[in-house]
């Protein structure tokens, strides 16, 4: 009983509501058998509390269509509101990368699950083309899909740097994310780079390691795990950074490097991912074969050795945000599919 009541105590410290940017979020809660071998089923457990919140959103305040990040549970959840009750209320799914990665790639129901929702839904936004080059692979030609990068909020001025040449990742510690050719940069760089440091932001399955990984190389004491920390917080501790390197195996989109460059930090990001659409349009991210431990020393070698050059792309890479990757653009472009679908019903 004793995991039980933990789980218990746990979902009751859970907020009921919240404010986000000025917007009231109302969380619905619900009970789901334990996630790695149950989750494609999740949304049949969400459907019930989520359709008695909508129906009674509905009731005050008629909306024009709902919008589901993922399609599991959420979008699932939906669905089956709408067909137990009978509403054709347009839906919208956002798919951010779990749905192809973890639901789908795990069983054949997942996969069976996210095509069925993503192909129901009366528009589908993806996060880069890489996602959805995977979206089409999964469901076939869709009637509307459309890649709407995330965003970023350009940073002003120049934050109080360290004082020694510092990298940065902000991201989950696991496997995909490559922290760990990350701390083997730092060996590889000690003669040359004596003074260099590492950042670690975030936790995860990876950790313990990740640190072990560090001692063993004798570098633990040029790296700092920061640990899960808050969004304000985590985008701080980036900005005092010199570099933002994350050359992940496997990244939908990467918006972490998207803050970073907002800070004017340049970013070293894996090739062959999401973040390919980040230097299509764009300086102030160099892309690196994400098991090429050479290059990745090398790309960050190339930085930290020359100031006036990190500097520059530091400042194109804000430029880039400012003009393919604010938030404005993403609500706008988000707004005109809302618009699109509410005037067609």
């Amino acid at each position: 009983m004793a995991p039980l009541r933990e789980w218990l105590s746990g979902a009751r410290s859970l907020p009921r509501r919240a404010d986000l940017d000025e917007v009231e979020v109302r969380y619905v809660r619900f009970l789901a058998p334990p996630r790695p071998t149950s989750y494609a089923s999740w949304g049949r457990w969400a459907a019930r509390p989520l359709g008695r919140a909508l129906s009674a959103l509905e009731a005050s305040w008629p909306f024009d269509l709902v919008h589901a990040h993922y399609a599991v549970p959420a979008g699932d959840a939906v669905l089956r509101w709408r067909c137990a009750t009978g509403r054709a209320v347009p839906l919208v799914v956002s798919v951010h990368g779990g749905d192809l990665s973890y639901v789908a790639a795990r069983s054949d129901s997942g996969r069976a699950v996210a095509a069925r929702v993503l192909r129901s839904a009366q528009a589908v936004i993806v996060n880069s083309e890489l996602t959805k080059s995977g979206v089409e692979a999964l469901t076939g030609e869709l009637d509307r899909l459309e890649v709407v990068h995330l965003g970023a909020d350009v940073v002003p001025g120049e934050p109080a740097k360290h004082e020694h040449p510092t990298l940065v990742t902000v991201a989950t510690l696991e496997p995909r994310k490559n922290q760990e050719r990350v701390i083997g940069a730092l060996v590889a760089l000690r003669e040359r780079h004596p003074q260099l440091r590492y950042v670690i932001v975030g936790q995860g399955p990876d950790r313990e390691r990740l640190e072990q990984l560090a001692s063993r190389l004798d570098v633990i004491d040029r790296v700092t795990f920061v640990g899960e920390v808050s969004h304000e917080r985590a985008l701080a501790e980036m900005a005092r950074c010199h570099l933002h390197v994350m050359p992940s195996r496997d990244e939908p989109f990467g918006v972490a490097h998207v803050e970073a460059m907002a800070a004017g930090l340049p970013a070293i990001a894996g090739a062959g991912t999401g973040a390919q659409d980040i230097a299509a349009v764009g300086e102030g991210i160099v892309l690196v074969g994400p098991g090429d431990d050479t290059a990745i020393a090398r790309a960050i070698d190339r930085l930290i050795s020359d100031p006036t050059r990190r500097n520059e792309l530091g400042a194109a890479a804000r430029e880039t945000v400012r003009h393919h990757f604010t938030w404005e653009l993403c609500g706008a472009r988000t707004a005109a599919i809302y618009r699109e679908l509410a005037a067609a019903r």
